[in-house]
């Protein structure tokens, strides 16, 4: 019984080895003679791969649609004043000449400047400071060559705090100039 049991495990061990080396690659030196070699990339594959979506062309208002948010991107940083003043710091005449170049690449665009004050002082007094800090960012704006027409001032006075806290560190923030593109 034993015998008959090694007999069959070898027997076995031939028929997987002989499977086995029925099913090896072929190589190119044992194909019959007048056979092809073929090669199968991932290009003759493409069938099985999801189709990439079609790109299309873009509308005109998409394109105003993406100029814009680009130019309000590019105009977004705000200048500031000091306490009860509407004189412009070289660093707002800085960004404001950044803001001139924008506005002469997006010509199609026009902008509002809303200023700013902080919470001192009566509501008629920081309106008509809000408007003067406006009128000076376009006065600037308007000398490095962006029309008046491209631009409209506005004064919230003290009515639309960034910074609603009490204090020097909230006030600095509350008087300011923001630019916005105009709808």
């Amino acid at each position: 019984m034993n015998a008959k049991r090694i007999f069959g495990l070898m027997l076995l061990t031939v028929m997987l080895v002989s499977f086995g080396a029925g099913c090896a690659k072929k190589t190119a030196d044992s194909m019959p003679a007048g056979a092809t070699k073929v090669e199968i990339t991932d290009k003759d594959t493409d069938w099985q791969k999801p189709a990439a979506p079609e790109s299309r062309s873009l509308t005109e208002d998409e394109i105003r649609a993406q100029q814009r948010e680009q130019a309000q991107r590019e105009l977004g940083n705000m200048i500031f004043f000091a306490f009860d003043s509407f004189e412009l710091t070289p660093e707002s005449r800085d960004v404001l000449t950044s803001k001139a170049e924008t506005l002469k690449k997006y010509s199609l665009f026009n902008i509002v400047i809303e200023g700013h004050c902080d919470e001192r002082g009566t509501s008629e007094y920081n309106l008509a400071l809000g408007e003067r800090r406006a009128k000076a960012a376009q006065q600037f704006l308007n000398q490095l060559g962006i029309a008046d027409s491209r631009m409209t001032i506005v004064s919230y006075g003290k009515e639309r705090p960034l910074d609603p806290g009490k204090g020097e560190a909230a006030w600095s923030k509350n008087r300011r100039d923001e630019f916005k593109i105009q709808n």
